[in-house]
């Protein structure tokens, strides 16, 4: 039977209300002010559609490289990791070393060429390429949705976080959010949402250092938190493998198949190659070679980042017995915030709020962007007012900005029904990005797939991990021992239904001609700029200094999957 966890870690404890001053009012004023500042002084750069919806592909790599890991690093995902810490323990590691790393490798050195090369504007786009304008449609209406749906979570988020620890109406928080969201992306679109979230990936930080920082001088160092933590909680509390074997019992309720092939494969490779609120960022570049280098780039600080949401939910789990039970009164959600009432100083407590602020907007701006471009780009141009003038489409652009936002304050409530946010944004993914990542790969390596298969490959995929999760776990027909393990297992039942189905689809219906697929799949060779023979190249010649051996996308690939595995070693014993 199902058993859904016993607390609801969705909102903070009533105790946890901030001493804030006036010194946390004004940083957090000031960088409001900086934020708008820079949605105007990017206004004049807006020219065209492409300016507005993708930056007319002019930003250096490490710009849009910071931006993609900010764009990825919400407060959901830090308040959710922490929790997940206080929760599960070293298990946190896992969303990071297999479940991120890998995939942005693999974005980077493979798929960036055929997306960047192929001059598309958005992920559902290459499917009109591939496919045909029923996969087009099917996926370009999913992944809308979906956008508005993990908006709304970081709305929703961001609403309980403020109300607890500084006590705003949570409408109050709402709209103040979705104001300044709003208004800078609708100056100047992507470029100012790109800015903007490298301004947020450097506040984060500050927010996160001192608390983990005073947090592990708290309770004695690394060495004494571990020796706490196995007294209280076991020594597999600290290991990122113990307990994982098939047939063992651990709270995570998910063995080392399931973490590897759920979470590793299908989970971690559909989010990172299929979101378009992060491959945006990189088609935002200025060339291919700093396209692939986008995150690459972002996998780096990706790599260590779990340590400054880990190790408070650790830290909270060390000084607070039975944390996360009711006898603590407090809920695993409420770690990070426990450590900024306990440790933090005001002025750096100001920093700390306007981090979890930053990363707030961050997640909640690379969702409405993306949004943006789908629905102005994919549904609108091409389906219901056709060839119109250019203008017209940054003019709707900066209209469907303004609904998507009041849409996700609408959306934003759904998530008050799931127990853990994380929870409920792995079941989204498991929803619409894994299926998306399945006709992805059957697309770009095997020519044999048809037009038609895209469209029922997607659909299937969707279908299958909704029935798993909703029908078999949700009603009891399948034992599975938390809402993470089911989302594994939803999202490896949507990947084989829709790669079952794309084959089955693909021997009954003629596949695409070949001459169709140049560049679209695998081993074959993009059209030239005039339509004609097929080049050797991505259509460019590569920009003055992409050929130094430090920006060679195979070594900062392979030298990113090298050092996560070998930060797995402390962790393995």
């Amino acid at each position: 039977m199902h058993n859904p966890p016993p607390y609801a870690p969705t909102y903070l404890a009533e105790g946890l209300r901030l001493p804030t001053n006036g010194l946390d009012y004004t940083i957090l004023a000031i960088y409001f002010v900086v934020v708008l500042g820079i949605g105007f002084a990017a206004r004049r750069s807006v020219k065209t559609s492409l300016d507005f919806f993708l930056s007319g592909r002019s930003l250096p790599a490490w710009i849009t490289g910071l931006a993609f890991i900010s764009a990825n690093l919400a407060a959901t995902e830090i308040l959710g990791m922490a929790a997940n810490s206080a929760q599960y323990g070293a298990y946190t590691v896992h969303w990071y070393w297999i479940g991120a790393i890998p995939a942005m490798v693999f974005l980077g050195l493979v798929m960036m060429p055929f997306y960047y090369g192929s001059k598309v504007r958005s992920v559902p786009e290459f499917l009109l390429l591939r496919f045909d304008r029923a996969a087009h449609l099917l996926s370009s209406i999913l992944f809308a949705f979906a956008a508005i749906l993990i908006a709304g979570v970081n709305l929703y988020a961001l609403a309980i976080v403020v109300e607890a620890l500084l006590g705003w109406p949570q409408w109050v928080a709402i709209v103040v959010a979705g104001f300044f969201v709003l208004a800078y992306i609708t100056f100047d679109g992507l470029s100012s949402a790109i800015y903007n979230e490298v301004l947020q990936f450097f506040v984060i930080l500050a927010a996160l250092i001192p608390i983990t920082v005073l947090g592990l001088k708290k309770v004695g160092g690394w060495g004494g938190l571990t020796d706490k933590l196995t007294a209280t909680h076991g020594h597999n509390f600290t290991t990122a493998w113990g307990g994982t074997g098939i047939g063992s019992t651990n709270p995570l309720g998910a063995n080392w198949l399931t973490i590897v092939l759920g979470l590793g494969f299908v989970l971690s490779f559909g989010y990172w190659t299929t979101n378009f609120a992060e491959v945006q960022r990189a088609l935002s570049a200025k060339n291919l070679s700093a396209a692939q280098r986008t995150p690459l780039i972002a996998a780096y600080p990706k790599i260590f980042i779990v340590f400054l949401v880990m190790i408070p939910g650790l830290v909270a789990a060390a000084l607070v017995p039975n944390f996360g039970s009711p006898a603590s009164g407090l809920q695993y959600n409420d770690a990070i915030p426990y450590l900024m009432q306990e440790l933090l100083p005001n002025g750096v407590l100001g920093i700390a709020v306007t981090g979890l602020l930053a990363a707030f907007m961050a997640g909640m701006a690379a969702n409405v962007s993306s949004f943006n471009t789908v629905f102005t780009t994919d549904i609108w141009a091409k389906y219901v007012v056709k060839d119109r003038e250019d203008s017209y489409y940054v003019r709707f652009g900066r209209l469907i900005t303004a609904v998507g936002v009041l849409a996700s304050i609408g959306t934003a409530f759904l998530a008050s029904s799931f127990s853990n946010i994380m929870s409920y944004l792995q079941t989204l993914f498991s929803f619409f990005n894994v299926p998306m990542f399945v006709v992805f790969i059957v697309d770009m390596f095997w020519k044999r797939a048809s037009a038609k298969s895209g469209f029922w490959g997607l659909l299937a995929g969707t279908t299958a991990a909704m029935i798993n999760y909703f029908v078999l776990y949700k009603q009891g027909i399948i034992s599975t021992p938390s809402d993470q393990g089911a989302n594994f297992v939803s999202a490896i039942a949507g990947f084989v239904a829709g790669a079952v189905v794309m084959v089955l689809v693909s021997v009954f219906t003629k596949p695409k001609p070949a001459e169709a697929l140049q560049g679209l799949v695998y081993g074959t060779l993009p059209q030239s700029s005039t339509g004609g023979t097929p080049t050797p190249d991505m259509a460019e010649a590569p920009a003055a200094g992409d050929d130094a051996w430090y920006r060679k996308p195979a070594l900062l690939g392979w030298g990113a999957v090298i050092i996560a595995a070998a930060c797995y070693i402390p962790f393995s014993f």
